[in-house]
Protein backbone atom coordinates (compact mmCIF):
# COMPACT_ATOMS: atom_id res chain seq x y z
CA UNK A 1 0.00 0.00 0.00
CA UNK A 2 1.07 3.62 -0.49
CA UNK A 3 2.16 5.87 2.34
CA UNK A 4 -0.79 7.59 4.00
CA UNK A 5 -0.74 11.38 3.68
CA UNK A 6 -0.87 11.78 7.46
CA UNK A 7 2.47 9.92 7.74
CA UNK A 8 4.19 12.18 5.20
CA UNK A 9 5.98 14.39 7.74
CA UNK A 10 7.36 11.40 9.66
CA UNK A 11 8.88 9.96 6.50
CA UNK A 12 10.17 13.32 5.28
CA UNK A 13 11.76 14.11 8.65
CA UNK A 14 13.47 10.72 8.65
CA UNK A 15 14.62 11.18 5.06
CA UNK A 16 16.14 14.61 5.69
CA UNK A 17 17.76 13.59 8.96
CA UNK A 18 19.14 10.16 8.06
CA UNK A 19 19.63 10.34 4.28
CA UNK A 20 20.61 14.01 3.92
CA UNK A 21 22.35 14.35 7.27
CA UNK A 22 20.51 17.53 8.29
CA UNK A 23 20.49 18.55 11.96
CA UNK A 24 17.17 18.46 13.77
CA UNK A 25 16.89 22.26 13.73
CA UNK A 26 17.56 22.24 9.97
CA UNK A 27 14.88 19.60 9.45
CA UNK A 28 12.48 21.71 11.54
CA UNK A 29 13.24 24.79 9.44
CA UNK A 30 12.79 22.99 6.13
CA UNK A 31 9.50 21.37 7.14
CA UNK A 32 8.25 24.49 8.98
CA UNK A 33 7.65 22.59 12.22
CA UNK A 34 9.13 22.78 15.71
CA UNK A 35 12.31 20.98 16.73
CA UNK A 36 10.30 19.10 19.34
CA UNK A 37 8.05 17.80 16.55
CA UNK A 38 11.11 16.64 14.60
CA UNK A 39 12.37 14.71 17.62
CA UNK A 40 8.95 13.10 18.04
CA UNK A 41 8.76 12.15 14.36
CA UNK A 42 12.24 10.64 14.41
CA UNK A 43 11.33 8.62 17.48
CA UNK A 44 8.22 7.32 15.72
CA UNK A 45 10.32 6.48 12.67
CA UNK A 46 12.68 4.40 14.84
CA UNK A 47 9.86 2.73 16.72
CA UNK A 48 8.12 1.65 13.53
CA UNK A 49 11.39 0.60 11.88
CA UNK A 50 11.09 2.76 8.79
CA UNK A 51 14.64 4.06 9.16
CA UNK A 52 15.99 0.52 9.01
CA UNK A 53 16.16 0.38 5.22
CA UNK A 54 17.42 -3.18 5.09
CA UNK A 55 14.30 -4.46 6.80
CA UNK A 56 11.78 -1.86 5.66
CA UNK A 57 8.56 -2.72 3.90
CA UNK A 58 7.42 -1.78 0.41
CA UNK A 59 5.73 1.19 2.06
CA UNK A 60 9.05 2.85 2.82
CA UNK A 61 10.62 1.64 -0.43
CA UNK A 62 7.99 3.64 -2.31
CA UNK A 63 8.51 6.56 0.02
CA UNK A 64 12.28 6.59 -0.54
CA UNK A 65 11.51 6.85 -4.23
CA UNK A 66 9.14 9.72 -3.49
CA UNK A 67 11.82 11.58 -1.55
CA UNK A 68 14.26 11.10 -4.46
CA UNK A 69 11.72 12.51 -6.90
CA UNK A 70 11.25 15.50 -4.59
CA UNK A 71 15.00 16.05 -4.49
CA UNK A 72 15.47 15.52 -8.23
CA UNK A 73 12.77 17.97 -9.30
CA UNK A 74 12.60 20.42 -6.40
CA UNK A 75 9.04 19.48 -5.39
CA UNK A 76 7.55 20.07 -1.96
CA UNK A 77 5.91 16.66 -1.64
CA UNK A 78 5.45 13.53 -3.73
CA UNK A 79 3.18 10.56 -3.12
CA UNK A 80 3.54 7.32 -5.06
CA UNK A 81 0.83 4.73 -5.55
CA UNK A 82 2.41 1.26 -5.81
CA UNK A 83 1.87 -0.97 -8.81
CA UNK A 84 -0.86 -3.50 -8.01
CA UNK A 85 -0.95 -6.28 -10.57
CA UNK A 86 -4.33 -7.49 -9.33
CA UNK A 87 -6.06 -4.31 -10.44
CA UNK A 88 -7.53 -4.15 -13.93
CA UNK A 89 -6.97 -0.39 -13.88
CA UNK A 90 -3.92 0.56 -11.75
CA UNK A 91 -4.81 4.25 -12.12
CA UNK A 92 -7.63 3.68 -9.64
CA UNK A 93 -5.10 3.46 -6.82
CA UNK A 94 -3.60 6.78 -7.91
CA UNK A 95 -7.00 8.47 -7.77
CA UNK A 96 -7.77 6.99 -4.34
CA UNK A 97 -4.42 8.16 -2.99
CA UNK A 98 -4.86 11.59 -4.60
CA UNK A 99 -8.28 12.05 -3.00
CA UNK A 100 -6.78 11.31 0.42
CA UNK A 101 -3.84 13.65 -0.21
CA UNK A 102 -6.17 16.41 -1.37
CA UNK A 103 -8.29 16.18 1.80
CA UNK A 104 -5.11 16.34 3.90
CA UNK A 105 -4.01 19.52 2.12
CA UNK A 106 -7.35 21.36 2.38
CA UNK A 107 -7.69 23.60 5.43
CA UNK A 108 -10.64 25.51 6.82
CA UNK A 109 -11.09 28.82 5.05
CA UNK A 110 -9.12 27.75 1.98
CA UNK A 111 -9.85 28.88 -1.54
CA UNK A 112 -9.30 25.99 -3.97
CA UNK A 113 -8.82 26.19 -7.73
CA UNK A 114 -9.99 23.16 -9.71
CA UNK A 115 -9.41 22.29 -13.36
CA UNK A 116 -11.12 19.51 -15.30
CA UNK A 117 -10.75 16.17 -17.04
CA UNK A 118 -11.16 12.48 -16.26
CA UNK A 119 -8.49 12.45 -13.56
CA UNK A 120 -9.95 15.37 -11.61
CA UNK A 121 -13.51 14.06 -11.90
CA UNK A 122 -12.44 10.56 -10.78
CA UNK A 123 -10.79 12.08 -7.71
CA UNK A 124 -13.97 14.02 -6.95
CA UNK A 125 -16.10 10.91 -7.41
CA UNK A 126 -13.89 8.81 -5.09
CA UNK A 127 -13.37 11.49 -2.45
CA UNK A 128 -14.88 11.08 1.00
CA UNK A 129 -17.33 13.71 2.22
CA UNK A 130 -15.90 16.35 4.55
CA UNK A 131 -17.63 19.23 6.32
CA UNK A 132 -15.08 22.04 6.07
CA UNK A 133 -15.88 25.60 7.08
CA UNK A 134 -15.56 28.63 4.81
CA UNK A 135 -14.00 26.72 1.91
CA UNK A 136 -14.56 28.01 -1.62
CA UNK A 137 -13.94 25.94 -4.76
CA UNK A 138 -13.37 27.96 -7.93
CA UNK A 139 -13.25 26.90 -11.55
CA UNK A 140 -9.88 27.59 -13.19
CA UNK A 141 -11.06 27.87 -16.78
CA UNK A 142 -14.10 28.36 -18.98
CA UNK A 143 -16.61 25.65 -19.64
CA UNK A 144 -17.29 23.12 -22.41
CA UNK A 145 -20.40 22.06 -24.27
CA UNK A 146 -23.09 20.13 -22.41
CA UNK A 147 -22.56 16.68 -24.02
CA UNK A 148 -18.93 16.45 -22.90
CA UNK A 149 -18.09 14.47 -19.77
CA UNK A 150 -15.76 15.69 -17.01
CA UNK A 151 -16.58 19.34 -17.73
CA UNK A 152 -14.92 22.07 -15.62
CA UNK A 153 -18.20 23.04 -13.97
CA UNK A 154 -18.95 19.40 -13.11
CA UNK A 155 -15.53 18.90 -11.51
CA UNK A 156 -15.78 22.15 -9.54
CA UNK A 157 -19.26 21.59 -8.19
CA UNK A 158 -18.72 17.91 -7.32
CA UNK A 159 -15.63 18.74 -5.26
CA UNK A 160 -17.52 21.62 -3.61
CA UNK A 161 -20.34 19.19 -2.79
CA UNK A 162 -17.93 16.69 -1.25
CA UNK A 163 -16.39 19.41 0.93
CA UNK A 164 -19.72 21.06 1.79
CA UNK A 165 -18.11 24.16 0.31
CA UNK A 166 -19.16 27.07 -1.85
CA UNK A 167 -18.63 26.51 -5.57
CA UNK A 168 -17.88 29.27 -8.07
CA UNK A 169 -18.27 28.45 -11.75
CA UNK A 170 -17.02 30.31 -14.80
CA UNK A 171 -19.95 31.50 -16.90
CA UNK A 172 -17.91 31.63 -20.08
CA UNK A 173 -16.81 29.10 -22.71
CA UNK A 174 -13.33 27.60 -22.58
CA UNK A 175 -12.61 28.50 -26.21
CA UNK A 176 -14.03 31.39 -28.21
CA UNK A 177 -14.39 31.54 -31.99
CA UNK A 178 -12.08 34.53 -32.44
CA UNK A 179 -9.18 36.13 -30.59
CA UNK A 180 -10.98 39.47 -30.51
CA UNK A 181 -14.05 37.98 -28.88
CA UNK A 182 -11.92 36.22 -26.24
CA UNK A 183 -10.05 39.44 -25.49
CA UNK A 184 -13.32 41.35 -25.06
CA UNK A 185 -14.81 38.67 -22.82
CA UNK A 186 -11.71 38.58 -20.60
CA UNK A 187 -12.14 42.35 -20.15
CA UNK A 188 -15.70 41.99 -18.86
CA UNK A 189 -15.66 42.92 -15.13
CA UNK A 190 -17.15 39.64 -13.89
CA UNK A 191 -14.74 37.48 -15.89
CA UNK A 192 -11.79 39.80 -15.28
CA UNK A 193 -12.31 39.75 -11.50
CA UNK A 194 -12.74 35.99 -11.40
CA UNK A 195 -9.54 35.44 -13.39
CA UNK A 196 -7.66 37.92 -11.18
CA UNK A 197 -8.85 36.17 -8.01
CA UNK A 198 -7.35 32.81 -8.96
CA UNK A 199 -3.93 33.91 -7.71
CA UNK A 200 -5.47 34.20 -4.23
CA UNK A 201 -6.19 30.47 -4.07
CA UNK A 202 -4.41 28.43 -1.39
CA UNK A 203 -4.54 25.14 -3.27
CA UNK A 204 -4.97 24.04 -6.89
CA UNK A 205 -5.99 20.58 -8.09
CA UNK A 206 -5.36 19.56 -11.67
CA UNK A 207 -3.73 17.10 -14.01
CA UNK A 208 -1.78 17.73 -17.20
CA UNK A 209 -3.18 16.78 -20.58
CA UNK A 210 -1.52 15.16 -23.55
CA UNK A 211 -1.18 16.78 -26.98
CA UNK A 212 -2.37 13.98 -29.24
CA UNK A 213 -5.56 12.58 -30.73
CA UNK A 214 -6.65 11.34 -27.27
CA UNK A 215 -6.41 14.81 -25.74
CA UNK A 216 -9.55 16.13 -24.06
CA UNK A 217 -9.24 19.22 -26.27
CA UNK A 218 -9.66 16.98 -29.31
CA UNK A 219 -12.41 14.84 -27.80
CA UNK A 220 -14.46 17.87 -26.79
CA UNK A 221 -14.11 19.40 -30.24
CA UNK A 222 -12.00 22.42 -29.25
CA UNK A 223 -9.30 21.26 -31.68
CA UNK A 224 -9.25 18.79 -34.55
CA UNK A 225 -6.63 16.01 -34.61
CA UNK A 226 -4.89 17.82 -37.47
CA UNK A 227 -4.83 21.11 -35.55
CA UNK A 228 -3.43 19.38 -32.49
CA UNK A 229 -0.74 17.71 -34.57
CA UNK A 230 0.18 21.07 -36.08
CA UNK A 231 0.50 22.59 -32.60
CA UNK A 232 2.64 19.66 -31.52
CA UNK A 233 5.00 20.36 -34.43
CA UNK A 234 5.18 23.97 -33.17
CA UNK A 235 6.33 22.81 -29.75
CA UNK A 236 3.14 21.93 -27.85
CA UNK A 237 4.02 19.63 -24.95
CA UNK A 238 1.01 19.54 -22.63
CA UNK A 239 -2.31 21.04 -21.56
CA UNK A 240 -2.92 22.86 -18.26
CA UNK A 241 -6.42 24.10 -17.42
CA UNK A 242 -7.28 24.12 -21.11
CA UNK A 243 -4.11 25.98 -22.17
CA UNK A 244 -1.38 24.48 -24.30
CA UNK A 245 2.13 24.71 -22.86
CA UNK A 246 5.54 24.11 -24.41
CA UNK A 247 8.37 21.96 -23.00
CA UNK A 248 9.44 24.81 -20.71
CA UNK A 249 5.98 24.97 -19.17
CA UNK A 250 5.17 28.31 -20.80
CA UNK A 251 2.05 29.19 -22.78
CA UNK A 252 2.57 28.28 -26.43
CA UNK A 253 2.29 31.31 -28.72
CA UNK A 254 -0.65 30.25 -30.88
CA UNK A 255 -4.11 31.42 -31.89
CA UNK A 256 -5.78 28.69 -29.85
CA UNK A 257 -4.32 29.97 -26.57
CA UNK A 258 -5.33 33.52 -27.43
CA UNK A 259 -8.94 32.29 -27.77
CA UNK A 260 -8.99 30.53 -24.38
CA UNK A 261 -10.63 31.78 -21.19
CA UNK A 262 -8.46 30.38 -18.42
CA UNK A 263 -6.28 31.35 -15.48
CA UNK A 264 -2.96 32.90 -16.47
CA UNK A 265 -0.03 30.61 -15.72
CA UNK A 266 1.40 33.36 -13.50
CA UNK A 267 -1.78 33.15 -11.40
CA UNK A 268 -1.42 29.36 -11.12
CA UNK A 269 2.22 29.72 -10.05
CA UNK A 270 1.15 32.18 -7.35
CA UNK A 271 -0.93 29.46 -5.66
CA UNK A 272 1.09 28.07 -2.75
CA UNK A 273 0.12 24.41 -3.13
CA UNK A 274 -0.26 23.15 -6.69
CA UNK A 275 -1.34 19.51 -6.53
CA UNK A 276 -0.88 17.66 -9.80
CA UNK A 277 -2.19 14.13 -10.26
CA UNK A 278 -1.08 12.03 -13.24
CA UNK A 279 -2.63 8.62 -13.82
CA UNK A 280 -1.42 7.72 -17.32
CA UNK A 281 2.17 6.76 -18.16
CA UNK A 282 1.63 8.34 -21.59
CA UNK A 283 1.78 11.77 -19.92
CA UNK A 284 5.49 11.63 -19.10
CA UNK A 285 6.49 14.49 -21.44
CA UNK A 286 3.51 16.69 -20.43
CA UNK A 287 4.40 16.12 -16.77
CA UNK A 288 8.02 17.14 -17.39
CA UNK A 289 6.77 20.31 -19.06
CA UNK A 290 4.47 21.14 -16.14
CA UNK A 291 7.28 20.61 -13.62
CA UNK A 292 9.69 22.68 -15.71
CA UNK A 293 7.17 25.53 -15.73
CA UNK A 294 6.77 25.56 -11.96
CA UNK A 295 3.15 24.44 -12.23
CA UNK A 296 3.50 21.61 -9.71
CA UNK A 297 4.60 21.67 -6.06
CA UNK A 298 2.80 18.53 -4.88
CA UNK A 299 2.59 15.41 -7.05
CA UNK A 300 0.70 12.12 -6.97
CA UNK A 301 1.84 9.48 -9.48
CA UNK A 302 2.27 5.74 -9.92
CA UNK A 303 5.47 3.80 -9.24
CA UNK A 304 6.29 3.33 -12.92
CA UNK A 305 6.05 7.06 -13.62
CA UNK A 306 8.20 7.76 -10.57
CA UNK A 307 10.86 5.39 -11.89
CA UNK A 308 10.82 7.14 -15.28
CA UNK A 309 11.23 10.52 -13.59
CA UNK A 310 14.18 9.30 -11.58
CA UNK A 311 15.86 7.85 -14.67
CA UNK A 312 15.34 11.17 -16.44
CA UNK A 313 16.78 13.15 -13.50
CA UNK A 314 19.81 10.85 -13.25
CA UNK A 315 20.47 11.14 -16.98
CA UNK A 316 20.19 14.93 -16.81
CA UNK A 317 22.64 15.02 -13.88
CA UNK A 318 25.17 12.88 -15.73
CA UNK A 319 24.84 15.02 -18.86
CA UNK A 320 25.42 18.20 -16.83
CA UNK A 321 28.52 16.76 -15.13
Amino acid sequence: MAIRPAEQLIHKAAWLYYAHGLRQDEVASQLNISRASVAMYLRKARETGIVNISTSTQLFTDDVMARKVEDGFGLDAVWIAPENAYLADPSTDIAVLAASVFLELVKKGDRIGVAWGRTVYTIADIMSFADLQDVTVVQLCGNLGAPYSYRPDQCTMEIARRLNAKGLNFYAPLVLSTEELAKSLRAEPVIRDQLAGIADCDLALYSVGAVDADSHLVKCGALSPAEMEALRSQGAAGVIAGQIIDARGEVLDCSYNRRVISAALASLRAIEKRLMVVQEDTKFEPLLAAIAGGLCTHLVIGAHMADRLLQYAEAATKKAS
